[in-house]
Parts: C-alpha cells; structure tokens; sequence
C-alpha cells in the first residue's frame, strides 16, 4: 500500500496518517524526518544534504527523491509506505514516479483530503486557542499570519499535483470537513476499493 496524502495545511494529514500507520503497519514517511534521519545516519545522500543545507541552500528534489528511494528500500517500507509532506511541487511529483518505476514500483492511491480553506484558518485559530486554554504552547504553524502563508504556499506550489495523479487515474478526494472518524471511514472505503480492484 504506497500512498501519498494531500491537502492544505491544517487539513488533517497528519491525524489521517497516524491512524493508517496503526492499521496498516506501513511507515509514514516525512521528508523533514528523512531528511534529518540521512544527515544523522552520514548517509551519501545525507551527507550531500547536509553540504547543501550547512551552506543555507535548499535540499534539490534529487537528493529529496534519493532520501526517499534509500528510506523506502528499509525493511518496515516493503508492505507500502504514506508520504507525507512530498512532494510538494509537480517537479517532486514526476521525480517521484522516475525513481519508483526504476525499482518497479508504483503508488497505489493519492488521497486529497479536500476543505473549505475559509473554515480552515478559523480552524487553526481555534486550535491555537484550545491549545492556549489548555496550558500547551501553540504550534509555530498555528500563528494565523504564518498559516495563511503556508496556505499561500500550498496552493502556488503544491495544489498543482492534484490534476497531475488525478489525470493518473490515482486520486481519490476526500472531504476533509467531516468528523477525524468520518474522514477516516471515508479512506478506509477508498483502500478496500483498490484491494478489490488487485
């Protein structure tokens, strides 16, 4: 089961993730992780991503793609995996499909979890104040002004993949406005989909 979660910050991708982590048994996969797991690891991906990031720069997709071509030949990665966070750009997107049909692999399912992005920034204001309220600290992303550059951000760069797997025939939209268990129910009708389609 090779996934690929996408959707707005704030959208749900992370609480979705975890949850199929725990009834699938595949690794989520974050490219911030990978990335800091290959530099630590003195990987020669790693190492080359470290040069790039010590002297300011920002990680190439290739050494992205090649972080995650090492990550996903690791054992807990045979049964599938769920990226998250990647890609983020259509450049990320066809890089991606390169590498996995270089080791005969392809993704099973992109699941959109589509939302009101009006709502989502009352969303994430609400989440700060719960947090706030409960004594926690607040999420850097929480900040309104941050998340709607984040959202900015998503929508220049990264909402152009949609069309792309959806032209694959590989996307599956859900709403991601319902209920955390309604939206999980709705992935899980997607996944036995694809079982009965193998």
């Amino acid at each position: 089961m090779r996934l690929i979660l996408v959707g707005p910050p704030g959208a749900g991708k992370g609480t979705q993730a975890a949850r199929l982590v725990e009834n699938y048994d595949i690794p989520q996969l974050s490219t911030g992780d990978m990335l800091r797991a290959a530099v630590a690891a003195r990987t020669p991906v790693g190492l080359k991503a470290k040069e790039v990031m010590d002297a300011g720069g920002l990680v190439s997709d290739e050494i992205v793609v090649g972080i995650i071509r090492d990550r996903i030949a690791e054992d807990d990665a045979k049964k599938g995996f769920i990226l998250d966070g990647f890609p983020r750009t259509l450049a990320q997107a066809e890089a991606l499909d390169v590498m996995l049909k270089s080791g005969n692999l392809e993704l099973d399912a992109v699941i959109e979890l589509r939302v009101d992005q009006t709502k989502l920034v009352d969303r994430i204001i609400k989440r700060a104040e719960d947090a706030k309220a409960a004594g926690e600290p607040v999420r850097k992303d929480d900040d309104p002004e941050v998340f709607k550059q984040r959202l900015e951000a998503y929508n220049r760069d990264t909402a152009v993949i949609v069309p792309y797997y959806e032209k694959a025939g590989l996307l599956s939209v859900i709403d991601g406005m319902q209920s955390i268990d309604e939206v999980t129910a709705s992935i899980e009708t997607v996944l036995q989909g694809l079982d009965e389609k193998v």
